[in-house]
């Protein structure tokens, strides 16, 4: 309903109650109601799973319309780019926000800062979710009751051309509501403990979960190394897990990205089961490495058969087994495949450096079999942008022909380089970055992991270093505060953005006369007005 028709129908609602509710006004409790259009959890999931549908199937049209996310692991901080993206492109969409497992071990966990090992709370990622959605659906309150003042004050000034502007623009209201992708890590534990955690996320307001095929008491960051994958069966079966979580719940059209870790990843806790030859078990464990025994082995021995041979894993002390060196490429395309052909929709592919060509070969092969397959990619500040890519900007000019003498390649990050031509090309090669990937390399989705991470600590230590040398309160005032002014930052108004004016208005709806605002006259805030 139209904001006019939901004060209609709120009108005839008061007036049936009679003297009771003589006092309610309909106008202010249809503002209220438009000013949360979203009530549940899941509510948010069944509208951001369609929107993410949307993309993907435009995407598939045309891989110019790639999407993008921003990971955070704060309420404020989702909703400050939110606020940050309708500014200054005037709609949300293709902009999604990212939910990184990694900030919420080092920024959100009861222990303290922890490494990205599935250590924390897994309880507190359904908890970021709400959050999130709880400052996102407070922007379009914030947004709405702004517009809501406009339309009283050009109703007061009789301007009624202006009015039905406003009241237009309120029906046609872009929310901040954006899909959110969820990393659930490695499921927190075995595939029941996947979907038990999944119901949650779901009901928090994820449309989309991230789920990696590491075996979940190992699990490592996907930059680091240690990494020790499952056999396929055992990471489809949580894949399977997140579905039926989804279909429980009634988000039939939820999303779910497999991440394979494969690439970075040598070892393996299990030999997978095998029924026959040739089966997906044997798959996996033909990527093992192996060396040929003679007799029975040594006692203690765990040992396959080979092609009708016996041969021996290579075991570590950890207890772990060895893959073939080299394999790591064929095992991620395996992974992607089989994601796919079980339910999932999305494939993410963990990689060690932002490299195109690498990226596109392995996509290449994924769709040999599956035609439609799409990335989500991570643009990680776990990689040296500057440095890789001028390396690749360098050995681009080395296979051209081109005189490459007045570089040392193992240099190529120092200073002395940053006016260069080289460096010109390495950067241009980073902006184009994300566009040429997704029309080379079937990248849907491209998302940076950690950047409030940095930024917050960059931001800090550049006040700090002000605000507690020389240049005092001049360091905060300049770096800060004239900057949000000058830049139209809507947090210059901190009162106004922590909910102060929504505030007032409801003490108005619930008290009328007697209601003690916090805007008045005296409110120093008034000092921003200009």
């Amino acid at each position: 309903m139209t904001y006019a028709e939901q004060a209609q129908h709120l009108s005839a609602t008061i007036a049936a109650q009679g003297a009771p509710w003589s006092a309610i006004d309909a106008q202010s409790a249809a503002r209220m109601r438009v000013q949360n259009r979203f009530r549940t959890g899941l509510a948010i999931a069944r509208h951001t799973a369609a929107i993410m549908r949307r993309d993907m199937a435009a995407y598939d049209l045309d891989p110019a319309a790639y999407t993008q996310s921003l990971g955070c692991w704060h309420g404020f901080i989702g909703q400050q780019k939110l606020i940050s993206i309708k500014k200054h492109f005037g709609t949300t969409r293709g902009r999604y926000l990212y939910l990184s497992g990694w900030m919420i071990a080092a920024l959100r966990s009861e222990f303290g800062p922890l490494p990205d090992q599935s250590m924390h709370e897994k309880t507190s990622v359904p908890a970021l979710i709400e959050e999130l959605y709880t400052f996102l659906r407070q922007a379009d309150a914030r947004e709405l009751g702004m517009m809501f003042r406009d339309l009283d004050g050009a109703r007061a000034a009789g301007d009624e051309v202006k009015a039905m502007q406003i009241q237009h623009a309120i029906d046609c209201h872009e929310t901040h509501i954006v899909p959110i992708i969820a990393d659930i890590d490695a499921g927190f534990g075995n595939a029941e403990a996947t979907y038990l955690l999944a119901k949650k996320m779901i009901e928090a307001g994820a449309c989309a979960i991230q789920v990696e095929n590491q075996v979940s008491d190992e699990k490592q960051c996907g930059h680091q190394d240690g990494k020790v994958t499952v056999p396929h069966e055992d990471f489809l079966q949580k894949i399977r897990a997140i579905r039926y979580a989804f279909l429980e719940l009634g988000v039939e059209d939820g999303i779910i990205v497999a991440r394979t870790d494969s690439l970075g990843a040598g070892l393996t806790k299990q030999i997978a089961f095998t029924r026959e030859a040739g089966d997906l078990g044997d798959q996996y464990n033909a990527f093992l490495d192996c060396e040929p025994v003679d007799g029975a082995g040594q006692p203690g021995d765990v040992l396959i058969n080979r092609d009708g041979r016996l041969m021996r894993p290579k075991r570590l002390p950890s207890n772990l087994y060895q893959f073939r060196a080299g394999s790591g490429e064929d095992r991620c395309v395996l992974d992607c495949i089989t994601s796919l052909q079980s339910g999932a929709d999305l494939l993410w592919i963990e990689t060690e450096k932002p490299h195109i060509a690498q990226i596109a070969g392995m996509v290449d092969r994924i769709r040999e079999v599956i035609p439609n397959a799409k990335l989500v990619y991570n643009n990680s500040p776990s990689f040296n942008w500057t440095l890789n890519f001028r390396q690749q900007a360098y050995d681009n000019w080395l296979a051209d022909g081109r005189d490459v003498s007045g570089y040392d390649r193992a240099r190529l990050m120092s200073v002395d380089y940053d006016c260069t031509d080289l460096a010109e090309e390495a950067d241009e090669m980073i902006r184009t970055f994300q566009r040429d990937a997704s029309a080379r390399a079937g990248i849907f989705h491209h998302l940076i992991t950690l950047p409030t991470y940095h930024t917050t600590a960059l931001s800090t230590d550049n006040l700090a270093r002000d605000y507690f040398g020389e240049q005092g309160m001049l360091g905060y005032v300049r770096q800060v505060q004239r900057e949000e002014i000058r830049q139209g930052i809507a947090c210059v108004k901190h009162q106004n953005m922590s909910g102060s004016d929504i505030g007032d208005d409801h003490k108005e709806y619930f008290a009328g006369e007697a209601a003690l605002k916090a805007a008045g006259k005296d409110n120093t805030m008034n000092q921003f007005a200009a």
